[in-house]
């Protein structure tokens, strides 16, 4: 028979006879660690297999017309995120040594219930073994809600969409120069200010606005239940809190934090902006500590993004209170002065147990001790980072960006920031280069893909723009490399299709060849 139809492509998968029918007289059992991963496999199941319910404690040997999942720690071969699948035509049984490898294999069992569900009542599954772990533990995907706002619900549906394909990390980037989204109860103005511009750039020419305020923000409970809605997948919810640069909103909610302390408004147009936090201003530490403080107490992650990207130094250079840092610090020039601000903050988030990360420009002037790198100005960062000894994310521009067009011709494609990521050259993509090692290897924690929103405004936009590239990418960071290939995703992907049709997904058509 054909290899099923999964995205990711397992580690190994070994055909059987027959197949399983599922209906509503079919019962999900589970041991307690797997209660989530089943109360989850009942609640995302078709239609046609509503009547699925989590009953009791898994049982030695599996009943007839049953899914069993099992959480069994002795079997270390699956390491921590690893399951293993079996199907027969009588039962099906889904063993992790951790509960995240159970709610991987739940996902499994989804996309292959999914295209019968769209097709009858009484859907089946084929019988198979498949036995599965991640290359990388890190497999991420990043949204940007500063450009652009989107609703609970829809950063709901893309993590159900995540999970679907084994995406494990979720980086919410929270703050820019155009919008604060977090709500910061020490710090009101960040969300009554900050989250609010008086214009946005028109798609199709970024130099004139449309004329019309923008606001949003998330609640503090809205972030929890976020939080918990991914938890409950399996997705850890990274946040970034941009520093030093991209903080125009923040210094227009607080304009004695920036070096001339007055005349700030939050962006109404894209780019780069002069206007930075002051690194001089010892004020400016007070905030940022008041406002990561309520950081980490509604996100559990043990990393914490910073930003540390695209920083202009001449307000700095201008600045009597950074020089004056500066001069106090021994320090030669801004770059130094950025790495130490760098370095402070990473100081302060690892006495409460946290690690900073921050994009390649945090290299600059010096790493942080500790300090995670994410290479996205190609890879080079990322080979540098990992030769120092520091850990490593791959989101090159150049395999990762999802806000670039996805074909030359872009003249039938809505408007883009520019460059092209056709989904071919995003399968392509290693995270381990040969720049780097094997001795380094392991270093690189994973890949990630990038979403941007200049140009991106609506919930259905962020669809087409992220599939099906991002199931090309969820492959590069789940599947061993001797058992990638092109020519085989791209056959997958053609017999994946009524998966994405049927979940409603707003993908970007691909040619069937």
């Amino acid at each position: 028979m054909n290899e099923p139809a999964l995205i990711p492509r397992p580690m190994a998968v070994e055909p059987g006879s027959g197949s399983l029918p599922v209906s509503d007289r079919t019962a999900v059992l589970a041991d307690a660690p797997s209660r989530t991963a089943a109360a989850l496999l009942a609640g995302l199941l078709p239609p046609a297999g509503g009547g699925l319910r989590p009953v009791g404690s898994a049982r030695p040997q599996p009943a007839p017309n049953t899914i069993t999942l099992v959480t069994d720690g002795a079997r270390r071969d699956l390491g921590d995120e690893g399951y293993e699948l079996a199907i027969t035509p009588q039962y099906a049984t889904v063993t992790g040594r951790e509960p995240r490898g159970v709610a991987w294999g739940v996902q499994t069992v989804r996309q292959l219930l999914a295209p019968s569900a769209a097709a009858a009542q009484v859907t089946t599954l084929p019988a198979l073994t498949i036995r599965d772990r991640p290359r990388f533990a890190w497999r991420g995907l990043h949204l940007d809600v500063a450009r652009h706002f989107f609703p609970v619900a829809f950063i709901e549906r893309l993590l159900d969409l995540m999970a679907l394909y084994k995406l494990n990390t979720f980086h919410w980037h929270l703050t820019d120069d155009q919008g604060w989204r977090l709500e910061i109860r020490s710090r009101p103005r960040l969300t009554e200010i900050g989250s609010r511009r008086a214009a946005t750039p028109l798609p199709h020419d970024r130099n004139q606005s449309d004329g019309t305020p923008y606001h949003g923000h998330y609640s503090q409970e809205d972030v929890r239940n976020v939080v918990a809605y991914a938890a409950a997948r399996g997705i850890t919810v990274v946040p970034e809190i941009e520093l030093p640069g991209h903080s125009l909103a923040a210094l227009a909610s607080y304009p004695q934090l920036g070096c001339r302390g007055a005349g700030y408004e939050t962006a109404a147009s894209w780019g780069i902006k002069r206007e930075v936090l002051c690194a001089g201003r010892e004020s400016t530490f007070t905030f940022l500590e008041e406002v990561l403080t309520e950081v980490l107490e509604l996100f559990p992650s043990r990393f914490i993004h910073v930003g540390g990207d695209e920083c202009p130094k001449q307000s700095w250079r201008e600045c009597r209170h950074c020089q004056a840092r500066r001069a106090a610090e021994g320090l030669r020039d801004e770059d130094e002065l950025q790495s130490w601000f760098i370095r402070r903050i990473g100081a302060w988030l690892a006495a409460r147990g946290r690690r900073l990360v921050g994009w390649d420009e945090i290299l600059e002037g010096g790493l942080a001790p500790g300090a995670t790198v994410m290479s996205w100005r190609g890879i080079d960062g990322g080979v540098a980072a990992a030769a120092a000894g520091h850990d490593v994310v791959m989101t090159p521009n150049t395999h990762c960006y999802f806000d670039y067009y996805q074909s030359r011709d872009t003249a039938a494609e809505p408007p883009a920031i520019g460059g092209c990521l056709p989904l071919e050259q995003v399968y392509d993509f290693d995270p381990v280069p040969r720049a780097i090692g094997s001795a380094r290897g392991r270093h690189v924690l994973g890949v990630q893909g990038n979403i941007w929103t200049e140009y991106i405004p609506t919930p259905a936009q962020v669809e087409y723009m992220a599939f099906p590239r991002a199931l090309a990418l969820a492959e590069v960071g789940w599947t061993p490399a001797p058992r990638r290939s092109a020519a085989h995703f791209r056959d997958r992907l053609q017999r994946h299709r009524p998966v994405l049709d049927h979940l409603g997904v707003r993908y970007r058509p691909w040619p069937a060849h």
